[in-house]
């Protein structure tokens, strides 16, 4: 059973608490593999992400096979049904003009002392993208991570993915195709991150990493971090629907299980201003389970981390929202936009019964890759900005130099730094003469 709580209750900001302290992350201890993994990799190249290939993927490959061919490519992209081949199409479509409108405009002024400033943005030259194998392999998550690469003007981008015992999945071939993407490695865990970020003799490396992973995927982006840039470590997802009375427990429900089903170490909370309708929503997850094909992992999920809170009012709704940070936040009250004003952290906010968190995760446009683990108080999911880094400019003129140099001079001084204020002086003494 989830966690029954009510905020006007004496012992509330304790089970609050407790709640929001909960350890859902599994994270075992693999960081000395890791280290070593990448050590190898480091060391070997090629020759060790073969031989860990063959370990973990149970798959001999050379050199020249770990790039998956683009007459693969057509192969198994030509396998797609043409209703998901359409849905991926559309879905591409979204997401790739949903991001063209994030692309940040270059920007230059001259100020009151006559010097030019401003900022130029420009694309990182490569990126990785890591798409999790087996079970967890999801063509929307490269649509998610490729198309904004390639939307930032990114020139190269490469993805590598396992495929254990060869098997090749073709929705995330084709998504790959779609997005633009130009090279594709049949690798996977801590190697492939590491393979990204040193290069190997095959594997050119590139500036950034993205993707989600298992806990060794985790561990390696932690460690090359610094060597390359990359987009965050994210922890099991999470929902919260807020509701009020007017709507069907079913949907509610389901959208609690949209995200429980993900991973037993999910979280799915609901928020209601109706007491009885909370109780109407856990009845209906019930019913739900019994049917659902991964029950089992939804079930543990909104047993164990689950939890329906009723509050007297939705401003006190929008404080615990506030408090959580919640991955996905979705607004099912009469008056949605009002309610998310109200809200400053948030992954992505789904306005509206009509909006159910599923279609942000595929067709709505923005980013599914979002903050977790209540990192949206300082975060924000990926987006073209992840894939651009901004350059300032200035410029002086001789008069510019002659109305802020002193200052830097005095500055310089102040900090025992003589060159950099001579460097100044210089200047200023020839302008002086």
């Amino acid at each position: 059973m989830p966690v029954f709580l009510d905020a006007t209750d004496a012992g509330f900001e304790a089970a609050f608490t407790t709640l929001l302290n909960a350890k859902r992350e599994d994270s075992p201890d693999v960081d000395a593999i890791v280290a070593d993994i990448i050590a190898d990799v480091r060391a070997c190249g090629d020759a060790a992400v073969l031989e860990l290939t063959e370990k973990f993927d149970r798959l001999t490959l050379t050199a020249d096979t770990l790039r998956i061919t683009e007459a693969e490519i057509e192969s198994e992209a030509a396998k797609v049904s043409p209703e998901v081949r359409a849905a991926l199409e559309l879905a591409a479509t979204r997401i790739r003009d949903y991001h063209a409108r994030q692309l940040p405009e270059d920007t230059s002024w001259t100020d009151a002392a006559g010097a030019t400033l401003g900022w130029r943005w420009t694309p990182v030259s490569a990126a990785g993208l890591y798409v999790p194998g087996g079970l967890a392999s999801y063509p929307s998550s490269v649509l998610m991570n490729a198309i904004p690469a390639k939307v930032a003007g990114v020139g190269r981008l490469a993805i590598t993915v396992p495929t254990p015992d060869g098997v090749l999945n073709p929705a995330v071939l084709l998504a790959a195709k779609l997005s633009g993407v130009d090279e594709i490695y049949r690798i996977g865990g801590a190697q492939a991150i590491a393979a990204l970020a040193y290069g190997t003799d095959t594997i050119a490396p590139v500036d950034k990493i993205t993707g989600p992973g298992n806990a060794f995927v985790a561990a390696a982006k932690r460690r090359v971090f610094g060597k390359v840039g990359i987009d965050m470590i994210a922890g099991p997802s999470e929902i919260l629907v807020i509701a009020d009375g007017d709507n069907d427990p079913d949907w509610i429900a389901l959208d609690l299980l949209s995200q429980a089903e993900h991973d037993e170490s999910a979280q799915s909370l609901l928020i209601t201003t109706d007491a009885a309708f909370g109780q109407k929503v856990a009845a209906a997850v019930d019913r739900r389970l019994e049917t659902l094909e991964r029950r089992k992992i939804a079930g543990a999920s909104w047993r164990d981390f689950g939890a329906i809170i009723t509050v007297p009012d939705l401003d006190t709704a929008a404080q615990l929202s506030d408090r959580i940070a919640p991955e996905h936040l979705e607004l099912c009250v009469a008056d949605p936009n009002a309610l998310s004003e109200k809200i400053t952290h948030a992954g992505a906010i789904f306005l509206g019964q009509w909006t159910p968190e599923a279609i942000g995760d595929y067709i709505g446009g923005p980013n599914h890759v979002l903050p977790t683990a209540r990192s949206a108080r300082f975060s924000s999911g990926l987006s073209v900005m992840d894939f651009v880094k901004r350059t300032t400019l200035a410029h002086m003129t001789p008069d510019a130099l002659k109305a802020i140099g002193p200052g830097a001079e005095a500055l310089a001084t102040s900090e025992s730094l003589e060159a950099h204020g001579l460097s100044v002086t210089a200047r200023l003494n020839k302008l002086n003469q």
